[in-house]
């Protein structure tokens, strides 16, 4: 039992307290909305409008996910230790959701792109001409899940350094 678990009645209960004190989730919640916010005020300077869906939506720059999965990884290696097996999954679950990032789900969104033109250039009468658009915001470029990794790294390593100087 952690030195944060509560037992009630023989019950191991985990109080909200202590899950805020949880490094690798906060650092991971934390590189993830950062990189979220980043695409909310970037898609408001450049278009001069604000879309709260760039809160909540895949794609662009950065990349949340990658974001997301470098700061857990790198959180638990400060935490656990570099060695141990629980930074060994962390780091090989961090590199499957950045290759799918750049692979699979960023043809996914090409094709869809290609998929929305037929779509459109289709006759009205065509059963298929009132479609709803497929999204087209589904992978990332190299560059966008580079910059997810970096974003996770600085916030987790931030996060160990203020974890250090509280201790």
């Amino acid at each position: 039992m952690g030195m944060n678990d509560d037992v009630a009645g023989g019950v191991r209960t985990t109080s909200s307290y202590s899950m805020l004190r949880n490094y690798p989730l906060v650092a991971s919640l934390l590189a993830f909305a950062i990189a979220q916010s980043i695409k909310f005020f970037t898609t408001w300077y450049k278009e001069r409008r604000w879309d709260p869906k760039q809160l909540i939506g895949s794609g662009g720059m950065p990349s949340s996910h990658s974001a997301t999965v470098t700061a857990l990884a790198l959180a638990i290696g400060y935490q656990e230790g570099f060695g141990g097996s629980l930074f060994a999954t962390a780091l090989v679950l961090a590199c499957i959701v950045m290759y799918d990032a750049t692979g699979v789900r960023l043809q996914a969104g090409r094709q869809a792109e290609v998929l929305n033109q037929i779509v459109y250039e289709l006759p009205a009468e065509h059963p298929l001409a009132e479609s709803r658009p497929l999204r087209e915001l589904l992978g990332h470029t190299p560059p966008q899940v580079i910059a997810g990794g970096l974003l996770g790294l600085i916030t987790a390593s931030i996060g160990q350094l203020i974890t250090m100087i509280t201790r």
